[in-house]
C-alpha cells in the first residue's frame, strides 16, 4: 500500500515539473521570437538612423556654413514637440522611469527624437547618438508589448530589448548593448529575466548592421606596456582623475540646464538663444571639432593629435547644447572627453598615449553611466582583450569615486557605492 502511495506521488511530482518545464520552454519561446521581431524591427530603424547621420554629418562637413542655421534648427525641433503634443519631453529619463514604474512611452517619442537629432547634427549641435537609439528602441519596444497586450513586467523587458537593439545597430557593440539597457535602470539590480531577450535582439541588431555594411568601430593600441606596479598606479592616477571628469561633465549638463530654465522660460527663446551661443563659440574656436557627435576627434587621440583643452571645449560645447533643448545622446561626446582627456594625460607623462584614451573613454563612460560592466564589455569590443588588467582596475576606481553623480536623473542607485547598504538613491 505504502508502495502504491509512494509511486502516485511520485507521478504527480513527475507531471508538476513536466508541466513547469513545458511552461518555462514556452516561456523561452515566446521571448526568443518576439526579441528576433524586435532585434529586426528596431535594428532596422536604428540602421536608417545610423544612415540619415552619416549623411547629415557628411552635408555639415561639406558646408560649414549650416552651423549659421542651428538657432532655426532649434526652433523647428521645438515646434515638432508643440505639434506632437510632447512639450514636457523627458527623453532617455522617460524611458528609464518606464521600466521603473510602469509609465508610458508614447509611439511619438520615436520619429520626435529621429527627425530632432539629423536637426541637431545637421546644423553643428554637439550631441552623439546612444541617447536618441535609446529612446527610439525604448519607444517601439514599449509599443510592441502594448500591441501584443503584455503584462506590465513584459513591456519592461520589451523596452530594455528595444533598447538594446537600438544601442547594438549604431554602435556595433551586441555584447554592451544587451547589458547596458539592463545595467543601467537600477544600478546594484539587474534584472536577469531580460537577459536572454536582451541578448537575442541585440544579437540580432548587430547581425542586420553587419548586414548594410554598417562595420563596428575598432580602435588599436599602439603601445600596451606590461602591466606592473608602475603601470597600475599611474593608470590609477588616470582613473581618479577621469572619475572627476565625469563629475564636472554631468554637473556642467544639469546646471545648465537649471539655468537655461531659470532665466529663459520661453522654450523657443531658450533653444534659440542657446543655438546663438553655440554658433558664436564655434567662431571663437575657429573650427567645427566639437560640433557633432565628434567621432573622428576621437580617432586622431589615438595618434596623440589633439589639443590640450578638447575636453574641457567637449564639455561646455554638449552641455550648451543638450541643456537647451537640442536632441541627441550624451554618450559619443562622453567618449570623446574621455579619449582627449586620458590622451592629454599619456602625452603628459610619456605613458602610451593611447593606453591612457581608451583607459580615458571607459572611466569616464563608466563615470557618468554608473554601468561598470558594460564599460568593461564596451572596452573589450572597442579596444580588445588585451588591455584587461588597465580597463578592469580604472573602471573599478571610477565607478567608486564618481559619486553619486549621473547623466540620467532617472537612474537609481540601489545599492552604495562605499557600503553593502540598501539606499536607492537617485543619481544627482
Amino acid at each position: 500500500m505504502m508502495n502504491t502511495i509512494l509511486t502516485d506521488e511520485a507521478v504527480a511530482t513527475i507531471k508538476h515539473k513536466l508541466v513547469h518545464n513545458l511552461k518555462r520552454l514556452k516561456t523561452a519561446v515566446k521571448w526568443v521570437i518576439f526579441s528576433i521581431l524586435s532585434g529586426v524591427l528596431v535594428g532596422m530603424i536604428g540602421i536608417a538612423f545610423y544612415l540619415g547621420m552619416a549623411y547629415v554629418t557628411g552635408m555639415r562637413f561639406a558646408h560649414p556654413w549650416l552651423i549659421l542655421l542651428l538657432p532655426a534648427g532649434g526652433v523647428v525641433i521645438v515646434w515638432l514637440y508643440h505639434i506632437f503634443k510632447d512639450e514636457h519631453d523627458e527623453g532617455t529619463n522617460l524611458v528609464l522611469s518606464a521600466i521603473q514604474s510602469g509609465r508610458r512611452i508614447p509611439l511619438r517619442m520615436a520619429p520626435l527624437i529621429f527627425l530632432s537629432t539629423l536637426i541637431t547634427h545637421l546644423f553643428g549641435g554637439s550631441a552623439g547618438r546612444e541617447g536618441a537609439a535609446l529612446q527610439l528602441g525604448g519607444s517601439i519596444g514599449n509599443s510592441l508589448g502594448r500591441l501584443f497586450r503584455f503584462d506590465e513586467k513584459d513591456q519592461h523587458i520589451m523596452i530594455m530589448c528595444g533598447m538594446s537593439a537600438a544601442f547594438s545597430a549604431l554602435f556595433g557593440t551586441p555584447m554592451a548593448a544587451a547589458i547596458f539597457s539592463m545595467e543601467v535602470v537600477s544600478v546594484g539590480i539587474m534584472h536577469y529575466s531580460a537577459l536572454l531577450p536582451c541578448v537575442i535582439s541585440a544579437l540580432t541588431a548587430h547581425g542586420l548592421a553587419l548586414h548594410f555594411h554598417i562595420m563596428p568601430p575598432f580602435y588599436e593600441i599602439h603601445e600596451l606596456p606590461p602591466f606592473t606596479i608602475g603601470s597600475a598606479a599611474t593608470i590609477s592616477l588616470l582613473a581618479i582623475l577621469c572619475a572627476l571628469v565625469s563629475i564636472l561633465f554631468c554637473v556642467a549638463l544639469h546646471g545648465c540646464e537649471h539655468l537655461y530654465r531659470r532665466f529663459i522660460t520661453n522654450e523657443y527663446l531658450r533653444i534659440f538663444t542657446g543655438g546663438c551661443i553655440i554658433v558664436l563659440l564655434t567662431a571663437l574656436v575657429g573650427n567645427q571639432h566639437y560640433n557633432g557627435a565628434g567621432v573622428e576627434t576621437i580617432s586622431r587621440c589615438f595618434d596623440g593629435s589633439i589639443a590640450p583643452e578638447a575636453f574641457l571645449l567637449k564639455i561646455v560645447f554638449t552641455a550648451l547644447t543638450l541643456a537647451a533643448g537640442y536632441k541627441g545622446g550624451e554618450i559619443v561626446p562622453t567618449l570623446f572627453i574621455g579619449a582627449s582627456f586620458g590622451c592629454l594625460f599619456g602625452g603628459w607623462l610619456g605613458f602610451s598615449p593611447s593606453l591612457c584614451t581608451a583607459v580615458g573613454m571607459t572611466a569616464v563612460f563608466c563615470g557618468v553611466t554608473n554601468c561598470p560592466i558594460t564599460s568593461l564589455l564596451i572596452s573589450f569590443e572597442l579596444f580588445g582583450l588585451e588591455g584587461m588588467p588597465y580597463f578592469l582596475l580604472a573602471i573599478a576606481l571610477s565607478y567608486m569615486l564618481s559619486g553619486y553623480h549621473g547623466l540620467y536623473r532617472s537612474q537609481k542607485i540601489m545599492y552604495s557605492k562605499f557600503k553593502t547598504n540598501y539606499i536607492n538613491k537617485q543619481t544627482q
